[in-house]
């Protein structure tokens, strides 16, 4: 390990001609340890969705920046030689001489990656406040690094010509990495381990990467650390946000006018939108009817196409032409009282992803039947477990996003396909791929005061365990 004695410009000229030295056999290097790169690449993959502006510092070769499809691709490095290697392999993409710990650029990006390279710095609390230089209040910055638990068969392996060899100044674990971070006005969103076996064995390495290292124990065991942190910033004053509060509706007639009159006016303009599902006892009528006799508020009617809340929340997204999306089930039992709660989470910074919960407060005697409360906790932890993020409550109706993430998550459902009628799942999971900052608010969840529910829970309830399996396929085993 190279001792930091010496000033910091002998230091970092040291450190560009290691780079210089290793550029012309780099992609001899990766070709020894292309299973490793691959799975790197690969989960990255998962995170960066294609077409994105991305940013590499670091990018060596620019083989991972390459194998992530950019919309926009930008890699600097300290190395002259290594940017010159990449310019040579991949002309579609641009590179240029940076460093770190002094960046130049001034562009910002969707995406900023630095795999392998924050060991490398002198000073990383500098390094990571050069980052907001490139960073919107929606840049994901994604750092990559080595388990301190490895650095003897790292060093081993760099000694038998097995791996390339990196002059590594720092090892550094998830939490400090963490504290650093927030130390320069960073949040962390989600963070974890991968690659327990960082060799191809047959069946095995695919055993050990995909379900043992997602174990508890064995994920602290692996190669690598991972950390997805994003700006802390407010987004907006409250006074310019604009709200749309979608509201789906089935056999709900007796709770469409209770609605109108308790939803409250949030933001800078709200349109309230009801989106009928084939109902029998009226309820599109009483949409018509409320909305003529409230004609001073802005209120739309829909017919649902399909079938399912899901569809139906699809429906009034795409009607919906405010800053924030909102789902408010017709049934009532969250109150309309508590969507203030909800708007000023979101338009405050505090999350990205909103999502109520049901289980802090105490429930009223009727408002959810032992066995779905059973339910909800299982599916709790389950999906605790499978976001990396703490979920209380997976099931509540009420969810609010920011339109344009909702945009975008559109474009990534086809990696999850529709299976989910309750919506809840289809936004959940595409919040997750984005690495959105979801955030809870305890509701106090009441009885319902007209009507009966649409939920099966059996039927529903193995339909969830399907998307448990999903999800796991989807996020954790991938």
């Amino acid at each position: 390990m190279i001792k930091s004695a010496q000033p910091n410009s002998s230091n970092k000229e040291r450190l560009i001609r290691h780079f210089d030295s290793l550029a012309p056999k780099r992609s001899q290097w990766r070709n020894r340890g292309r299973y490793y790169h691959e799975e790197i690449e690969r989960y990255l993959r998962f995170i960066v969705p294609e077409g994105s502006s991305v940013l590499e510092i670091g990018c060596a070769t620019g083989d991972l920046l390459n194998a992530l499809r950019p919309g926009r691709g930008l890699g600097i490095d300290i190395s002259p030689k290594m940017i010159e290697e990449a310019r040579k392999k991949f002309p579609h993409l641009e590179f240029r001489v940076d460093d770190l710990e002094d960046l130049k650029v001034k562009e910002k990006f969707d995406y900023v990656i630095l795999f392998e390279t924050i060991g490398h710095v002198e000073d990383i609390q500098k390094a990571l406040r050069q980052l907001h230089k490139v960073c919107t209040p929606k840049t994901r910055v994604v750092i990559g690094y080595y388990n301190y638990f490895w650095v003897p068969l790292i060093k081993a392996a760099e000694a038998l010509g097995i791996c390339m060899p990196q002059a590594l100044r720092h090892w550094l674990p998830l939490e400090d990495l963490a504290n650093l971070l927030y130390l320069e006005d960073f949040e962390v969103i989600r963070k974890g381990y991968r690659t327990l076996m960082p060799v191809y064995i047959p069946l095995i390495s695919a055993f050990f990467n995909r379900f043992l290292a997602n174990m508890p124990f064995f994920w602290k065991l692996s190669l690598n650390e991972f950390l997805v942190a994003k700006p802390c910033c407010l987004r907006k004053k409250p006074e310019d946000v604009s709200c749309s509060i979608v509201v789906p509706c089935r056999n709900e007639k007796g709770n469409i006018e209770p609605a109108v009159k308790r939803i409250p006016r949030l933001g800078s303009k709200t349109e309230i939108i009801f989106v009928e599902g084939g109902s029998s006892d009226g309820t599109f009528e009483e949409c018509i009817r409320v909305k003529d006799r409230y004609s001073h508020l802005n209120i739309k009617v829909l017919r649902q196409d399909g079938v399912g809340k899901g569809d139906a929340v699809r429906k009034g997204f795409s009607e919906a032409r405010n800053d924030v999306l909102m789902i408010l089930d017709a049934d009532l039992t969250v109150p309309p009282e508590d969507l203030p709660k909800f708007f000023n989470a979101i338009s405050s910074g505090k999350g990205e992803f909103i999502n109520g919960s049901r289980l802090v407060y105490q429930m009223e005697k009727q408002a959810m039947r032992f066995l779905n409360l059973l339910g909800n906790k299982f599916f709790s932890r389950a999906f605790t477990y499978l976001f990396e993020q703490r979920i209380r409550d997976t099931l509540c109706g009420t969810k609010v996003l920011w339109r344009e993430d909702y945009e975008k998550i559109k474009t990534e459902r086809a990696y999850f396909g529709r299976i989910d009628p309750f919506g809840d799942f289809d936004l959940l999971f595409g919040a997750v791929k984005l690495s959105l900052k979801i955030v809870e608010v305890p509701i106090r969840y009441r009885e319902r005061a007209y009507g009966s529910t649409n939920i099966s829970r059996f039927r529903h309830g193995l339909l969830l365990l399907r998307m448990v399996w999903l999800g796991l396929w989807k996020i954790k085993w991938i």
